[in-house]
């Protein structure tokens, strides 16, 4: 069986070896021999990228997160302030904007928009200078979401502790893990889609986090936050209607059907877990902070909403701000004893 996936041939034509199938027991050959050459070559066009050498470095750096976010950050921050980031943030914030930016731009140029159909789009894994963008974009979307942990250090330090929940830490560390199998064996084709649309998504996410981070004065330009939750939930639904287009096909080349099925479950999945963050956040209003539930409840609350990030909620109700800063009450009393005073006279 070794023979058979020689050095000389491609990834591509690993996937296809062995002779046509006669019977039920060469198709099952054939399948093991395709399943035993994709797992035993990985891509050699991204060896010598950063973190693609072995799963064993990534999968580190995933657990250090989970070690940090779960025990040694509250532990750390436990007799501490909140550190204040604002600065960092915004940079952080619109720094993403960009990189996502240019990331759908590659993504578009290497495929989406010059070539591909949308619909049975195969890897491309020769060393054409198209193949060869395609992987690169591929890994710097990997290299992204690994950026992208600091969302849950920044929570951390700020001591946002009900932010950190497990939709948000759960979204954070699969997509990395998930995705560095994905571009190690197939970095483009028809299973690239979902990183495209996904980035598309983060361009309108951090550009909001980005405004909300530079303070009060912006948030009057934030009025459309309470659609970033259905952004995402129609993102995972584009995801899984594209692929679910390989299920209808009555032949399709794309290399490795296992990412076809897993996209597919990754799509539904997440949208089930959004689905149930909306309804908690928006019918039940369990995500809401304290007093803003507790206005709503007094009838007094005005304005108020909940948007998603992965898992992290941002709220902002008119004229309420998590410094805490509130003259309304003043204001009130202060009316209350000029109009004894006048009742009086």
């Amino acid at each position: 069986m070794v023979g058979v996936c020689s050095e000389g041939q491609t990834a591509k034509e690993k996937i296809r070896v062995g002779p046509p199938a006669t019977d039920q027991d060469s198709q099952r050959r054939q399948e093991v021999i395709r399943c035993f050459c994709v797992v035993k070559r990985r891509d050699p066009r991204l060896k010598n990228y950063l973190l693609m050498e072995s799963p064993v470095n990534m999968s580190a750096i995933l657990l250090a997160y989970l070690f940090f976010v779960l025990y040694a950050g509250p532990k750390f921050m436990a007799n501490r302030k909140p550190f204040q980031l604002k600065e960092a943030m915004i940079v952080y914030n619109l720094s993403l904007v960009g990189l996502s930016a240019y990331i759908v731009y590659e993504f578009l140029m290497s495929g989406w928009a010059t070539g591909y159909t949308w619909r049975c789009d195969p890897c491309d894994y020769s060393n054409s200078p198209q193949g060869l963008r395609m992987a690169r974009v591929a890994w710097l979307f990997l290299f992204s979401k690994f950026i992208e942990l600091m969302d849950t250090v920044f929570f951390v330090l700020r001591k946002k502790h009900s932010q950190i929940t497990f939709l948000h830490i759960f979204h954070h560390s699969f997509m990395p893990w998930t995705w560095w199998w994905g571009v190690s064996y197939a970095p483009g084709g028809m299973g690239s889609f979902h990183a495209m649309v996904n980035s598309c998504v983060h361009v309108i996410m951090y550009f909001y986090y980005g405004l909300s981070a530079a303070g009060p004065r912006f948030q009057k330009f934030l009025w459309w936050k309470k659609y970033m939750t259905a952004i995402q939930l129609t993102q995972f639904v584009l995801v899984s209607l594209h692929v679910t287009q390989w299920y209808f096909m009555k032949s399709c080349d794309y290399q490795v059907p296992l990412f076809i099925h897993l996209i597919w479950m990754y799509g539904t999945f997440f949208f089930v877990l959004f689905s149930n963050f909306w309804y908690q956040a928006y019918v039940k209003g369990k995500r809401l902070p304290k007093n803003t539930q507790q206005l709503a409840k007094n009838g007094t609350a005005n304005g108020s909403t909940t948007v998603a990030n992965g898992s992290s909620v941002v709220s902002n109700g008119h004229g309420m701000h998590e410094n805490g800063l509130s003259n309304g009450k003043k204001h009130h009393e202060n009316g209350s004893t000029l109009n004894g005073k006048m009742k009086k006279a």
